[in-house]
């Protein structure tokens, strides 16, 4: 089996266009932001968080049960969405209840599910 080449045969910088390209670079700050966020949808139970939250708010009790999990460590899932501003909370009485901060979060998570299962 022959392997194709991965690289280029000669090095050869098109300056032109490496120019051109780094004006159209994010900053490094926004680069780390981004990949920030990009890791709150790198861990399941988060993932299963926003999903739920997708259908209507909750409040950590209703999380847990649904999830099958302690009220601690859905709390701790919940700080850290909260904390990256995907999510964000109301209380009413004694309760308090969880929602997605905006409707972007639903975006880059359909996106996700929409590259998965086109494979």
């Amino acid at each position: 089996m022959i392997k194709e080449a991965m690289e280029c045969e000669v090095t050869e910088v098109h300056t032109d266009t490496v120019a051109r390209l780094k004006d159209t670079l994010l900053s490094q700050e926004q680069f780390q932001n981004l990949g920030t966020l990009f890791k709150m949808f790198s861990d399941p139970t988060r993932l299963k968080i926003l999903s739920a939250l997708f259908q209507e708010e909750l409040c950590v009790c209703d999380l847990s049960e649904l999830l099958e999990m302690t009220h601690s460590a859905v709390s701790h899932q919940l700080s850290v969405l909260r904390q990256n501003r995907l999510i964000k909370y109301r209380r009413s009485g004694k309760n308090i209840y969880y929602s997605l901060d905006d409707e972007h979060i639903q975006l880059i998570f359909d996106a996700g599910l929409s590259h998965i299962m086109e494979g």
